[in-house]
């Protein structure tokens, strides 16, 4: 455990970022598995699983950078230095219904699409900059920006979710679905805080209006459910939520036809990215073509990966001809950089914590560390996974360091006690990725966005009963897995 502890504290410490506590924690590892591990680790050994773990980073980095530089082409002023330039809310009048529906669209559909579009909190920016127009109190606008990150698990095109099957060695779309579960039951924690915070900023609605959103919710995340096992985690939301927009959009909104076509044009590239995603996950024969030319697998029991098809290159193709086609080809290097300025970060943190996962397996730290808690705890030891994950989710603003820090032992347990692997793996997963909402860079990205600095206190206050909640929630669910 002292690597993990190791990146808790540096992170803990609010001196070091989590990729500087990465690299502490990679620089742990490798004298643990050397020295302590129960199998041999030599030379050898390290330099297969840091190129194993490098291989891991290399097929995940490209969901990255792609989607950041496909939402800078398709969506004016999405770079970081445009969303400093919002202006400030304005007081609005006595909330009225369309409000309130403007306000659950932005929080629970618009959000998080452009989350699952790219990640990076930029499904924090679509919300403020649809409803900061209402006059919105900077706190409440926070909580409100926090709800577009309650479908995390598909967050930057299911990037976090590829990199846990590629951890558990789980096909991505079965680990996708089984976290389908867990995060709708997550539910019956975000939606009643969007209702209090809601009212408690004025807009206030019936239980009939209640109820109708919670239908709307149960919907998506029926229709997203079936899509993640048939297209996996890559496309999923964008093909179910994109659809679910347009008929919410104009159901309720009931745009003229120019704003509609406006909107529709403005649109356009997303339609056409995903349906072209859609259908290669479809289409067997495209999907096997796609998928077997000029592939990449150095390693039989990692991803492959095959340029035509991972959903990446798709991103980074549909970023450039978007520019092509508005005449912008100049800007191109200009929004390059920027996407790697702004996901240098997240993508050297993947790297450095998927090459300490793997030097922890290789040395068979993860598998002792199974073996000690089962002697000690036996199934119980696997209640524990929400209270580590989701500690270090919110310490780490990301599931990609618990995953892989805790799901080599989390399935060593799970085959031990005889469970349901991908159960074991999905709850694992939608532990650290969920309970992040609650990180401290989350809450510094949102109250960046709605010009609340000073607030963050009295946000917390309010969220703690909350996170609570969510804790208790997910200890129930590893409860049920275990009985």
């Amino acid at each position: 455990m002292f690597p993990a502890l190791t990146v808790a504290a540096a992170v803990a410490s609010g001196r070091i970022g989590t990729t500087p506590a990465a690299f502490l924690g990679l620089i742990a590892a490798i004298p643990v598995a050397a020295f302590t591990g129960p199998v041999e680790f030599a030379v050898g050994q390290l330099m297969v699983a840091l190129a194993r773990g490098l291989w891991i980073g290399l097929t995940i980095a490209p969901y990255i950078l792609g989607g950041l530089f496909f939402w800078q082409i398709v969506v004016p002023g999405a770079r970081p230095g445009a969303q400093r330039a919002l202006p400030a809310a304005q007081p609005s009048p006595t909330a009225s219904l369309a409000q309130r529906r403007l306000l659950f669209f932005a929080c629970f559909l618009i959000g998080p699409f452009a989350e699952s579009a790219t990640g990076f909190g930029v499904g924090m920016l679509g919300t403020i900059a649809l409803v900061r127009h209402l006059g919105i109190a900077p706190r409440h606008l926070m909580v409100f920006a926090l709800m577009s990150q309650t479908l995390i698990p598909w967050g930057g095109m299911g990037s976090g979710t590829m990199l846990a099957a590629a951890y558990a060695r789980l096909p991505a779309n079965e680990i996708g679905f089984y976290s389908a579960l867990p995060t709708a039951l997550l539910m019956l924690v975000w939606l009643p805080l969007f209702w209090r915070t809601a009212a408690t900023a004025g807009f206030t609605a019936s239980r009939q209006e209640c109820l109708r959103e919670a239908a709307w919710i149960a919907a998506g995340l029926g229709l997203l459910s079936a899509a993640t096992l048939y297209l996996g985690p890559e496309a999923a939301l964008l093909a179910i939520y994109g659809p679910l927009i347009a008929i919410y959009y104009l159901r309720d909104q009931k745009p003229s036809l120019q704003q509609a076509l406006a909107t529709a044009r403005q649109l356009l590239p997303f339609a056409l990215l995903i349906g072209g995603l859609a259908l290669s996950r479809l289409s067997p024969a495209l999907q096997n073509t796609l998928a077997s030319t000029a592939a990449v697998a150095p390693f039989s029991d990692l991803p492959a990966w095959p340029p035509l098809y991972h959903a990446g290159s798709w991103l980074l193709a549909g970023g450039l001809l978007t520019a092509l086609w508005q005449g912008r080809a100049r800007s191109l290097a200009q929004e390059a950089i920027s996407a790697w300025k702004t996901g240098k970060p997240a993508v050297l943190a993947v790297f450095l914590f998927a090459m300490m996962a793997e030097v922890l397996s290789a040395g068979g730290i993860s598998q002792a560390i199974a073996n000690g808690m089962f002697s000690a705890l036996h199934q119980g030891a696997l209640i524990l996974t929400p209270l580590l994950s989701g500690a270090f989710g919110i310490l780490t603003n990301s599931g990609n360091a618990p995953n892989s820090l805790f799901m080599s032992s989390q399935l060593a347990l799970a085959i031990k006690a005889g469970l349901g692997i991908p159960a074991v793996a999905a709850l694992q997963h939608v532990s650290g990725t969920s309970m992040s909402l609650f990180s401290p860079v989350r809450m510094s990205i949102a109250a960046s966005l709605a010009h609340g600095h000073g607030q963050e206190r009295a946000v917390y206050a309010t969220l703690l009963p909350y996170a609570a909640f969510c804790f208790a929630l997910l200890v129930l669910m590893a409860c049920a897995v275990v009985i």
